[in-house]
Formats: C-alpha cells, structure tokens, sequence
C-alpha cells in the first residue's frame, strides 16, 4: 500500500520535467530581485550558476523553473470546520501543517464551525425582511474577531483584521440589497456563505507565518472551475484549473498554501460552490492537479469503521480501503467520504487517509487501490467484507403483473416516470421471470413515486396486465461491502444464515455483478439488529447475547452467580458476551440498559428494583438495545410464565428453561410450540427439565438423530426420591428418612410436592413426547406415596406429624423386597413399543444398576435398538441448585454456538 503505482500518463509527465519537478521555484540564494525579471519574461540570457548549483540556467530556463511542480513532493491536507473550530484548534492544525516533513504542502480548510449555518442564517433572515440579519452578521465579525486576537498579534492581526472589516461592509451592502430585493439568487448565496471559508483560510494561513513558516493563502475561486449540474452537483473542469492553478503559482510561489475549501466559480467567474461535502471535494481537486504523494482528511474519528460504531460497538478500525470499496460504502450512508470525492484521485492513484485530529497516534484508514492479495495483520475476514452501511428511511415500490413479462420498455417507462418526480433510486431488484420490479426510494419521495406510477399505469392497472403498485414502508437498507467478496464462495449464504439466526426477515436482495456489494431490505426496526449481527458474524467480534433472568429463586440466583464467576473467562477464552439485560421476580425486576453488575444483582435489585410487569421486561430486554440476540431464561415452575414461551419464540426471543409446565402441558400446546421452534432459527433449550445438569434430552434427541429407534426409557428421575430410598434400609422408619431429607434441603417445602410423584411424570411426559408418543400427562399413571388421609392436610407440619402412623405399610413392602434380596426404588418408565408410561414404585435385585445409586443421585436406562442387550446408562446428581443451574448454564452456552460462537 505504500508505494502506489503511477499511471503511464503520470510518469510521461514526471519525465518531461524530471530536472525541475519538484525544485524551488527560483533559486535559493537569489530572492525576489529576480522575480519581476521573470515576470516579464525578458529575452536576454545571464549566468547565476554561483548562486545555485554548478549547472548554468539560461533566463529561459528560469522561466521553466516557475512553472508549478507536479508530484510526490506535494501533500494534501484538509482540515473540516471541527479541525478550525476556535483559535486554540486553528493553533493546533497550524502545528500539523508545520509538522509535516513533505517538501510541499497544500492544506484545504472549511470555516469555523459552525460559521457556515450562520452564513446561510444571514442570507435567509435578508431574505425575509429580518432586520435581525445585522445583529447575526455582528455575531460573525466577532466571533473571528476574538479568533484573531487569540491567535494573532503585530502586523499579522492588524492586516487580518483590516480585511475581515472590509469584508464585513461589503456584506452588510450585499445583505441590504437581498433585504430590499425579498430574494438571492444561488450566485449572491455562494458568494455570501463562502466567506466562512475566506476567513478561515486567512487566519491558518497568519497563524502559520507567525511560527515562522513562509506560507501563502489562496482563494480558490481563483483556481477552481466547476460547471454546475442539474442535479444539485458541479463537474470540475480540469483543464481550466490546472491553467489557472499554475497562473496563481506563478504570482504566489510557496511551499506551503492555505487553499479555501467548499467555494470555487463557474466558467464565467461567478462564485460557486462544490456543494455537499465540498471540502473534501475541494482537497480531491487540488491533490489530483498536483499529481500529490497523498491527500490526508483530518476529521474527529480514528478512521473509518467496519460499521457505525453507534450502532455497532464492537466496530473496528479499517486500515485499508480500496476506492470502490470506499465508494460503496459511502454510497450507503457509511460516514467515509462522500463518492464523489473519490473520483479525482482514482486515476492518479493518490491515496487518500482519513486521521483523526484529535488523537494523532492513531494510525487512521488508507484509501487506495487494492492490489488483490495483500493481507492486513489481525484481520482475519477482511478477504470477504470489509465493512457494512446502512440507509433509514426507505420505502419499497413493488410493480408486479403478468403484463410485464416480456413486453419491452416496461422498466423504462417505471424509472421515466420515477425521474419525472425527481425521486432517487437507491436499489433496484427484478424477478428474472420479469413478473414483478421492486425498487427502493426514500420514504419522503415514496409517495410522489406511487401517485405517478398508478397515474402513470392506470390503464394497464384497469386491464389487468399489472396487477399491483404496491409501497412497503418503514423499511431500512442494509449493504455488506468488500472488494475480495468477488467470486467467494459462501459469502452471501454466511451473510443470510446471520440475518436468518437473528430472526430478521429480508424484504429484497440486490447485489452487483462487480460483488463489490450485497444489498438487502429489512423493516426498519429490525436494522440495528440486522448490522450487529452480521458484524458479529464476519468479524468474529464477541456474540453478544442479551439475556433475561425470570425468577431470581434458588435456581436462578445460582445461575446469576455462576454467570458472574465466568462472564470474564467466556469473554476472553471463548468471545462470548453474556450480558444480563434484565432480572425479575414475581414483585420487582431489575432493568439495564448495558448489563447488570453481577456482583451486586442481590443489592441492586433491592435498592434499585421496579413493580414487575412481564410485558415491559421483555420488551426491555428485546428491545432497549443493539443486541441481535435475545434469551429469556424462565427459571421458575410457573405454568403462567411458560404459557408465554409461544409468543416470546414468535418474537425471535430464545427461550432456556429448567421449567417443565410448558413441555408436560397440554398436548396441542407443546405440539404448537415445538413445530414453531423447527420452522424458525429461535431456539428452545430445555435440558434441566429432566435430570437437572444431566444430558438425558441431549443424549435422546442424539439417539434418534442418529437414527436409532428407542424401546424403553426406564429411570430414577427425582433426587428427593432418589436419597430418601437409598436410606430407606434397616430398621430406619420411612418418616424419619424424609425428615432428614427435608432438613438437609433435599425436598420441596412441602414433601408431598415430591412424594405425590407429579414431577416424575412431568418428566416422563417429557421424554415420551421426545420419544414420539404423543400422550397426555393425565394418560400416565401414578403412584402417590403420600397416603391417601393425609393428602388433605391443611400444612405440610401437619402432614409431618401424621406421617409416622403410616410407617407400618412401607416398612413391610422394604422387608418383603429385601427378603427377595431386592430393594425399593420409585421410577418413571416410557414403554415407547406400547406407547404408554407409568409412575411407580418397583423393586429391582442388589446386583441392578438402580440398587447401586447413593445420596440423590439420578439414573436414567435407554433401552433402544443399538442398546437392546445393555442399556444405554446415564447416572449423576439430579438434584440441587448448582447442577440444575449448571445445565442451564450448559444450554445458554449452546445457544452460544448456534448463534457463532466458536466451538
């Protein structure tokens, strides 16, 4: 990138002046005595060779030597309004200037901020009949006023001031005539607003003469010609330019020029200017007539960026930009430069940078011509995209009719009739079976564009050959820009699965048979979403998950804290970004707008804590920010919360749950919801529902994924259960065991909760209907362990104290099962070949897996066609907080990775 190669014409050029190129003007020891000599083009010829160097020039040869020098020598800088925005700022682009080790320099300035809206101001209070106009007109005098005495002193500020007065008069005199006219013409505009520039440009140039730097300033309406267009735009004339460019060097030889941006004159000397963004237009010009080394734009960003940073914070730096890619970028509203502007330096090859005044170590963005295969370090993807833009505001016309197939001239007369409204197309996408045009406007000219069109096609529209004008408004465009995107593979499918995974429906897609771009529409709202994540996607940048914690209980708060514990180490290890947008309960919820501190949740959501309204957490958490991915994470048992699982997927809200209500509910609900769940990318996870942090649905859905038919799933499901019988042994009565374990924390606070068995055939519910039966919970029979006197009790110390009478029936069911030399086990069974499930208590032999469990730990038995002789075993804890936290933790990290994440 640092050597750019020059085109033929350049280096026939640099041949032809190669011994004076880039030399002094006159030479170095003779000052202007020679000058006026030169001038006048005198015929006689005279010797300085003493003076210079040991070649001799002929007086002709002198006059060759002011001819203005082309090339390498030269750089451009163009500093905008912020860059001059108060005399400490203008002292500070005066050090930039004087800095710079080229050997010539040409610095382009725009007015001091703000000056150019006060210019435009004046014209429209004068126009108007606003006497205010002489107040506003004295707020600009002053204001470069206290500019100049900042930064001036001595004969400097004197003269400065001395033309600043002038101007001002000629001003108030050209203002009273638009005042008493009612009107101004477009001329006596540019005129008036170009002075912010006149200005500017005097006080850098001053400021750098005061440091010792001989410097000359240049108005370039002297210089420039530009013939404007119809189109709010001016072409420059080049030829007349570079001519007048060379007169102005020959009366202003300098190594160092102040040039005003934005103004310049027609072919008739009539002030003008370059209109939007002309300052860098300005710059593109004058580096282009000087052949220059580089043209450097000085703004207040570090460079440009892969996306808005705004919108996108993970954005980064570009070190490197091709032309085109640069062009397409700013056609799409990237904050670069404006296309135009790039224009004048393409054909010489000049590189264009974009640096930041403001931080001068940072190395800033190359805009150049790409050679194809160079690398840039720590860029992995910068082969496919380079950066993504986007347009707000955006409406889509559809022209659609079986009329239009094969009738030439059809989207001829659609974009006559568009430009007749002056409406600008932004994207144009066709049906290649010509049925249908669809293309994009701005949503302020949409309108206009309708009412021709249907005017336009009435009659067509009244036969039938079309049979619809169709606008879709509040839509935004959304362009994948890179030059290597050419003819590699996969790019666009990587682009959609990105946009599909996010949930971001496309409108239409256009791409360019150049590849420099993908285009494709979305609904305004889901922009933001859209750019992060396709960033996310080409850019490796952290995926980003914007998580909501329902129920902050037992399992949710061990979640919040493991959360805390590892989000450094996901960050770091595993580029995941897990930030807890939201946390709330069945009272208060806790909302934020960049993540919750997870080491203080606990204290934030009791100091900070707002009424709970499920309806604004969600949407909180969805929407209030420019995450593209969404997880609710229910990690309660409510049936109320999980009836909203349907609508939160439908949203492209993921769902992560340990709740089994929704998957053990009513059948057609669970048959809805999982077909939602196949048909979309929104994902369900819901592994905790069965085996806390155990892979029992993993393991299940791996099984008949593979193609493996199951027969049987035989478990022991509940931990509570699963401890209370591993101690029910010797003569230790059964009251007693479910005492202990209520004590150690193993059961619900109502033991009955457990001992009812409704949770196990929750689970085996779930299972079967993963297995594929599609059964009912009512359809799967239990055996209570609570008897059946005590299953009224008003408490669950009540039920405790009543227990112990009915000690007597199970201890004579443990003895007949060890007499057997078997014990008591309470299991879930899933009979798939007979399509049925049970709940109940069995006894299984010593030497069965289920006898050698301990503590509370689950096993469950997969009897399938691979697995016919030995089951498939799966055993560990299946109760507590930490595991059943842990499995969902397990279950958001998997999220993780479907949504890119690297595995």
């Amino acid at each position: 990138m640092h050597n750019n190669k020059r085109c033929q014409k350049e280096k026939q050029q640099q041949k032809e002046y190669k011994d004076h190129s880039c030399k002094d003007p006159q030479p170095r020891n003779i000052r202007v005595d020679f000058s006026s000599q030169w001038g006048r083009r005198e015929s006689s010829k005279f010797s300085i060779s003493a003076a210079v160097t040991s070649k001799e020039y002929s007086l002709d040869g002198a006059l060759e030597n002011t001819q203005l020098p082309k090339g390498d020598c030269w750089s451009v800088h163009k500093f905008g309004g912020t860059c001059v925005g108060t005399s400490e700022r203008i002292g500070n682009v005066a050090d930039i200037i004087i800095a710079d080790q080229s050997e010539r320099k040409l610095a382009v300035v725009s007015a001091m901020s703000k000056v150019t809206d006060m210019m435009y101001d004046l014209i429209y209070k004068a126009q108007s009949r606003d006497d205010s106009y002489l107040t506003a007109l004295d707020a600009v005098l002053e204001k470069h006023k206290l500019a100049a005495v900042d930064l001036l002193d001595g004969d400097e500020l004197a003269s400065f001031s001395s033309k600043l007065h002038h101007d001002i008069n000629n001003l108030k005199a050209m203002l009273r005539a638009i005042y008493i006219a009612g009107h101004a013409t477009e001329s006596f505009s540019d005129f008036v607003v170009g002075h912010g520039e006149l200005w500017s440009a005097q006080l850098l140039a001053s400021a750098v003469r005061k440091n010792g730097v001989e410097c000359s300033w240049m108005d370039t309406r002297e210089v420039l010609v530009v013939n404007p267009t119809g189109s709010n735009q001016v072409d420059p004339d080049y030829l007349k330019s570079e001519e007048r460019l060379a007169k102005w060097y020959s009366n202003n030889p300098s190594k160092t020029i102040i040039a005003t941006g934005f103004i310049a004159s027609t072919p008739q000397n009539i002030p003008t200017t370059l209109k939007r963004d002309g300052s860098d237009f300005s710059a593109a010009i004058m580096g282009a007539l000087l052949k220059a080394r580089q043209v450097t734009i000085w703004t207040d960003v570090d460079g440009v960026y892969s996306a808005d940073p705004r919108k996108v914070s993970e954005a980064v730096i570009l070190k490197t930009l091709s032309y085109q890619e640069a062009w397409e970028m700013s056609y799409f509203g990237a904050n670069v430069l404006h296309p135009r502007t790039i224009v004048p330096v393409m054909q010489y090859d000049i590189p264009i940078v974009i640096k930041n005044i403001f931080n001068l170590s940072a190395p800033g963005t190359m805009i150049c011509r790409s050679s194809g295969d160079e690398h840039e370090d720590g860029q992995k993807v910068e082969s496919l995209v380079k950066g993504f833009a986007t347009i707000d505001n955006v409406a889509i016309v559809n022209v659609e009719g079986t009329g239009m197939a094969g009738v030439p001239g059809t989207a001829s007369a659609i974009f006559s009739a568009v430009k007749d409204v002056g409406a600008n197309v932004i994207m144009i996408s066709q049906a290649s079976s010509e049925h249908s045009v669809c293309f994009a406007v701005p949503e302020k000219e949409v309108k206009a564009v309708a009412d021709v069109l249907e005017s336009r096609f009435g009659q067509a529209l009244s036969a039938g050959r079309l049979s619809q004008i169709a606008v879709i408004p509040n839509c935004s465009i959304l362009a994948a820009v890179g030059q290597r995107m050419a003819s590699t593979p996969g790019v666009s499918a990587t682009l959609f699965t990105a946009l599909a995974k996010a949930n971001i429906n496309i409108r239409a897609i256009a791409q360019g048979c150049t590849e420099y771009n993908i285009t494709v529409v979305v609904k305004r709202e889901d922009c933001v979403r859209a750019l992060r994540a396709v960033h996310s996607k080409f850019y490796l940048s952290r995926t980003i998950i914007a998580v909501g914690i329902v129920g902050p209980g037992l399992i949710g708060a061990t979640l919040l804290d493991q959360l805390k514990d590892q989000t450094a180490v996901l960050k770091e290890k595993f580029n995941i970004d897990l930030r807890v947008m939201g946390i709330t309960g069945s009272r208060t919820m806790l909302l934020s707008e960049s993540g919750i501190d997870l080491s203080k949740w606990r204290e934030l959501l009791s100091l900070r804590g707002e009424m709970a309204d499920l309806s604004k957490f969600v949407h909180h958490v969805r929407g209030n920010h420019f995450i593209p991915n969404t997880v609710l994470v229910d990690c309660t048992a409510d049936s109320h919360i999980a009836s909203h699982y349907y609508d939160w997927l439908h949203k492209g809200i993921h769902v992560v749950t340990p709740n089994k209500k929704a998957n053990s509910g009513p059948l057609d609900q669970y048959l809805k919801l999982r077909a939602l769940q196949r048909q979309s990318y929104t994902h369900y996870f819901y592994e905790a529902t069965v085996g806390a942090g155990l892979p029992i649905i993993s393991t299940l859905r791996g099984l008949l994924e593979t193609g493996d038919k199951i027969l049987r799933i035989e478990g022991i499901f509940s931990g509570t259960l699963s401890y209370i019988f591993n101690n029910f042994a010797g003569s230790t009565a059964f009251s007693q065991v479910l005492k202990e374990a209520k004590e150690a924390g193993y059961t619900e606070p109502d033991p009955r909760d457990d001992l009812s068995g409704t949770d196990v055939a929750r689970k085996v519910i779930i299972l079967a209907r993963e297995s594929g039966l599609h059964l009912e919970l009512s359809d799967i029979p239990v055996q209570s362990l609570v008897p059946e006197p005590l299953r009224d009790c008003a408490s669950a110390e009540e039920f405790m104290q009543q227990l112990p009478q009915f000690d007597q029936q199970l201890a004579k069911q443990r003895q007949n099962a060890e007499d057997a030399r078997e014990v008591l086990r309470y299991v879930g069974v899933v009979d798939v070949v007979n399509g049925k499930g049970t709940v109940e208590l069995r006894r299984y032999s010593k030497e069965h897996p289920f006898a050698q469990l301990s503590g509370s730990d689950n096993i469950i038995a997969f009897t399938t066609e691979r697995y016919a002789t030995q089951p498939l075993i799966v055993r560990g804890p299946g109760a507590g907080a930490e595991v059943t936290a842990g499995g969902v933790f397990c279950d958001i990290l998997r999220l993780a990775s479907y949504l890119g994440a690297p595995s």
